[in-house]
């Protein structure tokens, strides 16, 4: 797969190509929904960028998106995952937008600023989700929104530790309540008066 990076990268850039989501087009309608008109909204997990430049379409006009992903280079030394993110959210031409290139427990330990819709879709093993959920929803502010992807049994995705968690952790977190759902993506909505 790694050797196919660069081409993909100049496949994409030269619009031949699509750039790779895992959300489904149900997935991205329903995070659409959630994140129209949100002031700062934070995605964990980037990779070609698609969803993070659909959240710079749909933020506050002077809200901000934050993108965050390792994004580690390749054997050619570069990340073409990143530069074809970087590509995507250059596209949109509203809001403000910037990509974070660290693990998602390294940006939340100097991250003060409230959140009002976060998206949780790095990596799903359940120490990873269990670190997410721990290091990012205090951040979220009341009336806030947090959506996870890979939540909830879909396409056969049944044995998934972030299912599990979803199940077993998420949903009895008594801070939210479950008010949205799609295919593998669950919304919730941290209780409380927005501000």
């Amino acid at each position: 797969m790694k050797w196919r990076s660069p081409m993909t990268w100049l496949l994409v850039r030269s619009g031949l190509r699509c750039a790779h989501t895992q959300t489904s087009a149900a997935e991205r309608r329903c995070l659409e929904r959630h994140a129209h008109g949100r002031k700062r909204i934070v995605e964990i997990g980037v990779y070609h960028g698609v969803n993070t430049a659909l959240f710079r379409r749909v933020v506050d006009e002077d809200g901000e998106v934050v993108g965050i992903d390792p994004h580690p280079a390749g054997r050619f030394g570069v990340s073409f995952e990143r530069w074809i993110a970087q590509d995507q959210v250059s596209r949109v031409r509203r809001a403000r937008a910037r990509l974070i290139r660290q693990f998602s427990h390294q940006a939340a330990m100097g991250w003060s600023t409230p959140i009002d819709f976060l998206f949780i879709d790095g990596d799903h093993s359940w120490q990873a989700v269990a670190r997410d959920w721990a290091d990012w929803t205090p951040h979220i502010a009341p009336g806030g929104i947090v959506a996870l992807h890979d939540s909830r049994p879909a396409q056969g995705r049944i044995d998934l530790d972030s299912v599990r968690f979803t199940r077993e952790v998420v949903l009895t977190d008594p801070r939210f309540e479950a008010i949205d759902d799609a295919e593998s993506l669950t919304v919730l909505r941290r209780k409380g008066q927005a501000c």
